[in-house]
């Protein structure tokens, strides 16, 4: 084998043939041939990626690797890591937009000569986007690639050396220590010039932004424990809620965003939410993260412009520097007109005691387990005037007993305007309920406001559901909408939940349930606690006493239909011995095809059909500017100018579009579940953890299909039980061999019972509402006991 060769693990072989990790690990029993291990451990061994390619294709069970995932491949498997594989990529990719000429010349080149070549041409694309200091090298190589810089430990007073040129005055240039970004040298670069040439051939099918979000999104979703991320959608919302509200001055509405800061940058979700002309600017205190960061802003960017004189001009880049934002500021005299943070939660250690006399503490030095005010301070001493800020914030925040005075002082001088509530699950950790508050710099002169936005987005209801039912119509035939049962990551309507918040905040008025304006009078108690849903009393459930009336009636109406699609008596009889099949066989045979999903909600421009859909028959997850299968409109659109990440969701073009026909499947849980899609549900994307069954209509009814996949005993003979969730293999799932008009009769049963398990969800679902309503216009007095 090559040395430096990329390798790849069982679950990089599963994702390229397309199966799951129980596959691989049978093929490496069974077949003498398979590729041997040449790295990694006994538990988690890998192997060398050319190797494991060849055996596929040998035994048919892969035409062509993907170039996506070819690319992911290589820099998984790069010697050096795939962080700083991400950089030389991100690097190269660069020079492949704003020089593609020059870029074309050292393509042209052998490696050897391409990596000693590399260096000064990234060194002229880098300076360009990120100044002089990025293009500085040792030797052949370029000093600090993604013009990310150290800054001094000794607190805000020990930064020292602005200039005109320089007016945060934090770089140390040619900075070896720990917050240093290696510089690529030709010998750096050399393993990583098989990688480039794939990664610049990627980007000239889908574009050098494009082909960056994607490797940067499989990097997030491989390591998801050493990240926190701020969803894209989250991210949307945070920088539309830093537009001034409606009642703002108009000059200050209109006038554009002129400089951006994140002080926590992490990934750059948030600052890459940012539209229009902006100047970023970008703190985090890990120095490859940072890194990372300041390319995917610098690609996501627009590309050399024509000047006035016929040359073309890049953009200036991103600002990024590292180090520790509450210790090492690297920014002291940065005024930003917005401010958008995602902090971490919960740190003790993030300086209480070495800040202790720190300027920023205008409204009280914090507690030790008070960080996040801490971040609260910090960014109000980063705005200017007027300026304001979008923070993600944890519910205990709101309440704890040790912030009740910085709180106090908030609401006093009117630097807090705002606190919302948002459902459980838009971001990491997705079992809290987290919070945005939004803060606005005091001017000097203008009298405080004396209200607070109050806004709680938990229990929005969703669009309309359609209950009718019959003969014919599937599971999740309906527009749930809303915060689906069971909580859960991304399980709600976010349309919904975006329309609320921006409603609510941009008109400040109350809606019943969702928002209210609270007089600052009203929260100066002796806890100041300001968590909106101790201010807001929840609406009763049905739309309260005046909405029980089409509750019980829909109620009504939905009981007698399903009174209607009871099953038969059921008649015994003795056992039938039946020559089987399974899916496998037929799958060889061409009776039908198998698919795997891999997308996540937000991973596609169209509704994704989820695990969970399948599972409780819901529409398909709706992502903001599409509209669902069953034609509910999106609340707002989404913006179309710009695409955030969707880490661990599939490319597009690896993306499984559903069929009227199709049979789909769960692969985890154990349970017996099988949809079959219809026309209200063709169209949206297959994913994750789903396996699609696409029988041949003139050899398997889907319906017979769907019903003999639901048995009980079927599902357990197919499941494997190796680790704490049984898996499904849908190969192993059998079938009884029979004439088609055969399996049209079993199949029309299994339609009838599939319409009456529908109606039983709805029907249990507005007992529920009625039954809950009622409970809540008694207690409230809004219903009489009769």
């Amino acid at each position: 084998m090559p040395e430096n060769a990329t390798e790849v693990t069982a679950a990089g072989i599963a994702r390229l043939a397309g199966v799951g990790r129980a596959a691989v690990s049978n093929w490496r029993r069974r077949y003498a041939d398979f590729p041997q291990p040449v790295g990694g451990t006994g538990t988690s061994p890998s192997f060398a990626l050319s190797e494991v390619e060849q055996w596929l294709r040998d035994q048919g069970k892969l035409a062509e690797v993907p170039l996506r995932e070819r690319v992911w491949q290589e820099v998984a498997g790069h010697p050096a890591g795939a962080g700083q594989a991400l950089i030389h990529v991100g690097c190269a990719l660069l020079l492949v937009r704003d020089r593609p000429t020059a870029w074309l010349e050292l393509a042209a080149a052998p490696d050897e000569r391409m990596a000693a070549l590399l260096p000064q041409a990234l060194g002229h694309v880098l300076t360009a986007r990120f100044g002089p200091e990025a293009g500085r090298g040792h030797g052949a190589g370029v000093s600090n690639p993604a013009r990310v810089h150290t800054t001094s430990a000794q607190g805000p007073g020990g930064v020292h050396g602005a200039s005109p040129q320089n007016p945060t005055g934090v770089h140390t240039p040619g900075a070896s220590g720990p917050g240093s970004v290696r510089p690529p040298t030709a010998q750096d670069l050399l393993p990583s010039v098989p990688l480039l040439r794939a990664a610049a051939e990627l980007a000239a099918g889908i574009g050098a932004g494009q082909a960056f979000e994607f490797l940067l999104g499989r990097q997030l979703d491989a390591n998801p424990r050493q990240y926190t991320l701020t969803p894209p959608q989250l991210a949307e919302l945070m920088a539309d809620l830093a537009e001034p509200p409606k009642g703002a001055d108009r000059a200050a509405r209109e006038q554009p965003v002129r400089s951006v800061l994140d002080p926590a940058a992490g990934t750059g979700a948030l600052l890459r939410a940012v539209g229009g002309p902006a100047t970023l600017y970008a703190q985090e205190a890990d120095p490859g993260l940072a890194a990372l960061t300041a390319l995917r802003l610098a690609l996501a960017a627009e590309g050399p412009r024509r000047a006035a004189d016929g040359t073309h001009r890049a953009a200036p880049g991103p600002v990024v520097r590292t180090g520790d934002t509450l210790r090492a500021d690297a920014f002291p005299e940065l005024a930003a007109d917005t401010v958008l943070c995602h902090p971490p939660f919960n740190e003790r250690n993030w300086g209480h005691d070495e800040l202790a006399y720190d300027p920023r503490w205008e409204y009280g030095l914090p507690a030790r387990t008070e960080s996040e005010l801490a971040w609260v301070q910090h960014v109000l001493a980063r705005l200017r005037d007027g300026g304001t800020a979008v923070l993600l914030m944890p519910p205990a925040a709101a309440s704890r007993r040790s912030g009740r005075r910085i709180r106090a002082g908030l609401l006093r001088r009117g630097a807090l305007r705002a606190v919302i509530a948002l459902p459980a699950g838009a971001a990491p950790p997705y079992g809290v309920p987290l919070h945005l508050w939004i803060l606005c710099k005091p001017e000097p002169g203008v009298r405080p406001a004396a209200d607070l936005l109050l806004a709680d987005t938990a229990d929005l209801p969703g669009p309309a559901e359609d209950t009718s039912t019959g003969p014919g119509r599937p599971p999740g035939g309906k527009a749930t909408g809303g915060k689906t049962p069971g909580g859960g990551r991304e399980r709600f309507d976010w349309p919904a939940v975006r329309a609320a918040v921006l409603d609510a905040w941009r008109d400040r008025t109350d809606v019943e349930g969702v928002s209210r304006v609270v007089p600052v009078i009203e929260l100066l108690d002796d806890d100041v606690d300001l968590a909106p849903a101790r201010h807001l009393p929840r609406p009763a459930s049905g739309g309260g006493a005046s909405g029980l009336g089409e509750v019980r009636e829909r109620l009504t109406e939905t009981l007698r239909l399903t009174a209607g699609l009871v099953p038969p008596a059921a008649a015994p009889a003795t056992p039938a011995h039946r020559p089987l099949t399974t899916v496998g066989e037929l799958a060889r045979a061409g009776a039908l095809f198998l698919h795997t999903g891999t997308a996540v909600p937000g991973s596609a421009a169209a509704p994704v059909l989820t695990e969970h859909d399948v599972l409780t028959g819901a529409a398909p997850t709706a992502v903001p500017g599409t509209a669902s299968p069953t034609g509910t409109a999106p609340a707002t659109p989404a913006s179309t100018d710009r695409e955030a990440p969707s880490p661990g969701g599939a490319a597009a073009d690896d993306q499984v579009l559903l069929e009227p026909g199709d049979v789909v499947v769960p692969v985890l849980g154990g349970g017996t579940a099988a949809r079959v899609v219809d026309a209200s549900t063709a169209g949206a994307v297959l994913g994750r953890n789903l396996q699609l069954l696409r029988p041949d209509p003139a050899a398997v009814d889907p319906w017979f299909l769907a019903g003999f996949l639901r048995g009980t005993a079927n599902h357990r003979q197919a499941s494997s039980y190796a680790s704490t969730a049984a898996r499904l293999d849908a190969r192993r799932l059998q079938l009884p061999r029979m004439p088609l008009a055969e399996q049209q009769r079993y199949g029309e049963r299994f339609r009838e019972l599939a319409a009456f398990e529908d109606a039983l969800r709805t029907a249990g679902r507005l007992g529920g509402q009625l039954v809950q309503g009622m409970y809540d216009g008694l207690t409230d007095g809004t219903v009489t006991p009769g």
